[in-house]
């Protein structure tokens, strides 16, 4: 099996049975976030701490991409500080939008480096973590990709 292949699968597979999902009646940040482009919508649920978010969840739909974007961020970034998840962000970002290696492990995120082939699916890998952005930063206004 490819590399690529890897990565398809690993993208199809948090597609379709994303890991944690559902809300989180403890979580201190909420935000809702929206691709009207694509119809990917999602809510998401963060518990943090001392600058330290020690529980995350999200509930929503969308395609793949999205879908698998938001359960791998959310397994990368728990029990990470505010500080080191925004420069995890940067990296992804550059990533998704470059498609160059990061300065940084990405880990399972790495698996997003071929959407820079695809710029119209960058805004679907990138929802999440503009929502997480949002939340984190207590921006009450709904986050959109347009």
């Amino acid at each position: 099996m490819s590399l690529r292949e890897l990565y398809q699968e690993m993208i199809i597979d948090h597609g379709r049975a994303p890991r944690n999902f559902g809300a989180l009646s403890t979580a201190n940040h909420c935000q809702m976030g929206h691709n009207p482009l694509c119809g990917d919508k999602l809510t998401l649920y963060v518990v943090e701490q001392q600058g330290v978010v020690t529980d995350i969840k999200f509930e929503g739909a969308g395609c793949a991409i999205s879908v698998a974007s938001a359960s791998l961020m959310t397994e990368a970034i728990k029990g990470k500080k505010i500080d080191d998840i925004e420069k995890l962000f940067s990296e992804f970002h550059h990533l998704v939008t470059e498609g160059k290696a990061a300065t940084i492990d990405l880990g399972k995120l790495a698996v997003f480096g071929g959407v820079a082939e695809f710029p119209i699916r960058v805004k679907c890998a990138t929802l999440a973590w503009h929502t997480l952005n949002a939340a984190l930063h207590n921006n009450s206004d709904p986050v959109t990709t347009e």
